[in-house]
C-alpha cells in the first residue's frame, strides 16, 4: 500500500495526451489514432502519483468519447478530466464506478468564425462538436479523436448551433499557407490553436486548457505553486504558460520552438521517454 501525500504536498498534475503520454510513432502504436502506445514505465509512474493522492488531470483536445478510453488504459480514476481543449470538464460520479458527468461545458455560436474561415479556405473540411457531445461534419476528417456519434451535413447546417469545439482541416493547403490564411482572418470572440498539420481547433472565447485547469485547481484548493503541466502542441501553450507562472511546466522535446518557449523547461522527446524523466525530476517518489 502506497503512503498518501499530505495536503501541503499534493499536486495538480495536468497531462496532455497525444505526443505527451501517447506515442503514435513508436513500437506498439498501431494504426488506430485513438490508441497509440503508452510506455509501461510512464503508465506505472502516472498510476503511482494518482494512488498516492496527487490529482492527475488529463487535459486534451480530444472529444470526451476519445479521451475516457485512454483514462481506462492508464488504469486511473481521476476526479477531473478536461476534454475539447478546456470546453468540456468532466467530474467523476461518486455513485458510479467509472462514470463521468459533464460538470462544465462552454459553448458558442460558431457562425461568424465559420463564414470567415470559408472565405479563405474554400476547400477545407469542417466539423462542429456540439455542446451535448455529438458532431456534425461536412466531409470525413481522418482522426480518431472526435466523438463516435457523427452526422454528415451541408456546411449551412453547421451555422447557428451551440458548439463546444470547431475543427477545420485543409489538406489542400501547405502548413505555411494554412497558418497565413488563419492569421489573416482576424478571428475575435473565439480561442483557437493551429496544429502541426493543416488543422485548426476553435473554442469559445477565453476557453483553453489553462482556463479549465484554473477552475479545477480552485475547486481542489491546490495552490498554483503545486501545479505541474506537460504538453507538446500549440493548444498546450496557454496551459504551459499558466503552470510555469508559479509552478512547473514541461514541453516535450519534439515540440515546436514556440511551445518550448512557453514552458518552464524542456524534457526529452516522447521517443526518449521525456515525460517520465520530467516526472521523476519533480516527484522523488518515482525514483
Amino acid at each position: 500500500m502506497l503512503a498518501k501525500v499530505s495536503d501541503p504536498e499534493r499536486h495538480l498534475i495536468a497531462l496532455d495526451l497525444d505526443g505527451t503520454v501517447l506515442n503514435h510513432s513508436g513500437p506498439g502504436a498501431g494504426d488506430d489514432p485513438l490508441s497509440g502506445a503508452i510506455d509501461p514505465g510512464l503508465s506505472d509512474a502516472i498510476r503511482t502519483l494518482h494512488e498516492t493522492g496527487h490529482e492527475v488531470v488529463i487535459a486534451t483536445g480530444r472529444s470526451v468519447d476519445a479521451t475516457l478510453p485512454i483514462v481506462e488504459k492508464l488504469r486511473i480514476r481521476p476526479q477531473w478530466v478536461i476534454a475539447c481543449n478546456g470546453a468540456v470538464t468532466l467530474k467523476r460520479d461518486p455513485l458510479a464506478h467509472r462514470a463521468y458527468r459533464r460538470e462544465y461545458v462552454e459553448a458558442f455560436d460558431p457562425t461568424d468564425a465559420l463564414l470567415k474561415i470559408r472565405t479563405q479556405l474554400a476547400t477545407a473540411r469542417y466539423a462542429v462538436e456540439l455542446a451535448d457531445g455529438g458532431i456534425l461534419y461536412t466531409e470525413v476528417i481522418p482522426t480518431g479523436t472526435l466523438p463516435a456519434e457523427q452526422k454528415q451535413v451541408p456546411f449551412e447546417e453547421l451555422l447557428g448551433v451551440q458548439a463546444s469545439r470547431v475543427v477545420v482541416v485543409s489538406p489542400d493547403h501547405r502548413f505555411e499557407e494554412f497558418v497565413g490564411a488563419v492569421e489573416s482572418l482576424g478571428l475575435t470572440h473565439v480561442s483557437y490553436a493551429v496544429g502541426s498539420t493543416s488543422w485548426l481547433d476553435i473554442a469559445p472565447d477565453g476557453v483553453t486548457k489553462a482556463s479549465a485547469l484554473e477552475t479545477v485547481a480552485s475547486k481542489l484548493g491546490i495552490d498554483h505553486s503545486r501545479v505541474f503541466a506537460a504538453g507538446d502542441g500549440r493548444n498546450d501553450i496557454d496551459m504551459l504558460q499558466w503552470a510555469a507562472r508559479f509552478g512547473d511546466s514541461v514541453a516535450m522535446g519534439q515540440a515546436d520552438p514556440e511551445v518550448q518557449a512557453a514552458a518552464g523547461r524542456v524534457t526529452g522527446t516522447i521517443d526518449e521517454g521525456g515525460l517520465l524523466t520530467a516526472l521523476r525530476d519533480r516527484f522523488p517518489i518515482l525514483l
